[in-house]
């Protein structure tokens, strides 16, 4: 009865994906002009962990297994999209991930190596913040701490 009447608040998990020559793989969404990490919505009862694993496998079609928890971020509201909590999950350095991802056309249109660089060329102005935080970190061992793609602890 009490879980009824609380706020919920959207949790998304994303992947980041290498390829060894400091570039990073973004998806030509369908659905939106802004390109955007692996991943997608966590369903309800469904861990982060294993949500960025079916997303993986459902659009790319591709079996990539989470590694480390990068960041935790807060995402206030941005357009028509309440606040979020947003995973992001290492998920390996795979250089021909491009050539074998089976895209799900329905959304996806393609997949794209990008220089960090290029970030603010084809991704929203929240996830430029978020992406070029994690990647400006280097490698931690400890996940950074983010609001609004800003670093808070780590």
């Amino acid at each position: 009865m009490l879980n009824a009447t609380l706020p919920r608040t959207r949790v998304i998990s994303q992947g980041l994906v290498r390829d060894g020559r400091g570039r990073v793989l973004l998806c030509e969404l369908t659905y939106k002009s802004d390109w955007d990490l692996p991943g997608g919505v966590v369903d309800p009862h469904e861990s982060p962990r294993r949500a960025l694993q079916r997303e993986v496998g459902e659009e790319l079609g591709l079996d990539l297994r989470p590694g480390r928890l990068l960041a935790v971020n807060w995402m206030p509201p941005y357009r028509q999209w309440d606040d979020a909590v947003h995973f992001v999950f290492d998920l390996g350095e795979s250089p021909d991930v491009v050539e074998r991802a089976r895209l799900d056309h329905s959304e996806l249109a393609a997949v794209h190596w990008v220089e960090p660089g290029e970030l603010a060329t084809h991704l929203a102005p929240y996830a430029v913040r978020h992406l070029s935080t994690i990647l400006g970190a280097g490698d931690r061992s400890a996940p950074l701490v983010l609001e609004d793609g800003l670093l808070i602890e780590g």
